[in-house]
């Protein structure tokens, strides 16, 4: 009979298992506002193949995504509805902001598109690029992935209210 130190055992808490898990599994929002939700789909597509990284169900319904992708710009009339949806999410959840005119309004500096998502909802990854590439996309999964695996939390939403982001 063998002894115990001939059997292979795993060792590890709790905790550690549900972040691997979790990392593995992240469920996007779809939420395509501009030209980058082109290279956003194309993340999901053959070439670049977005489930290799566990992440292939594209959500339409906030309630059943963890992950919420912001890619292109965010309008003044869009930035409450983009709060709703972050705030209908369950916990934990993250933001992926995708592009220049996500991340800080790229080239539209006017009073109609808001001048970063961050303004609305924390973000926790920002992807450059205008457009931003898929490979850009795929690494910030990976980011965010190692970010969970590390018991990285979400940013901390300590934004506006949908009521003051309306009348901003």
């Amino acid at each position: 009979m063998a002894g115990v130190e001939d059997r292979p055992i795993l060792f590890a808490s709790v905790k550690k298992l549900a972040q691997w898990a979790q990392s593995g599994s992240l469920w996007p929002a779809q939420f395509g506002l501009a030209c980058c939700a082109i290279e956003m789909m194309a993340t999901a597509a053959s070439r670049f193949d977005l489930s290799r990284f566990g992440a292939e169900v594209m959500r339409a319904s906030p309630r059943q995504a963890d992950v919420m992708i912001v890619a292109g710009r965010v309008s003044q009339k869009m930035a409450p509805i983009v709060r709703e949806l972050y705030d209908q999410m369950p916990e934990p959840k993250w933001v992926i902001a995708m592009g220049a005119c996500a991340s800080v309004g790229g080239v539209f500096n006017n009073y109609a598109v808001v001048q970063g998502v961050d303004r609305v909802v924390p973000v926790d990854i920002y992807v450059p690029g205008c457009p931003p590439t898929p490979e850009g996309l795929l690494e910030a999964v990976m980011q965010l992935q190692k970010k969970i695996r590390m018991g990285g939390r979400p940013m901390a939403p300590v934004m506006p209210s949908p009521e003051e982001v309306a009348h901003a």
